[in-house]
């Protein structure tokens, strides 16, 4: 072999991949499902309200759709 240096690297980088697929490895737990009907929302009655609120303005603002645009 003309690199020495890279042989021993790639023994090592391939022990480290081979070692992160143990059976004994350590897991990380999943974290447990919530059911939408375990909790309100926080602040869902203002979410609400904004969202009521900008939905108004937005059709306020938006032009109609009988009128032209002035050229």
């Amino acid at each position: 072999m003309q690199f020495p240096a890279a042989f021993v690297l790639a023994r090592q980088q391939t022990e480290e991949h081979l070692a992160s697929a143990r059976p004994d490895a350590p897991v990380v737990p999943d974290r447990p499902q919530r059911t939408p009907s375990a909790r309100r929302p926080r602040f869902g009655g203002l979410r609400q309200a904004a969202a009521n609120g900008l939905r108004g303005l937005a059709t306020r603002v938006e032009p109609r759709r009988d009128c032209q645009a002035a050229l």
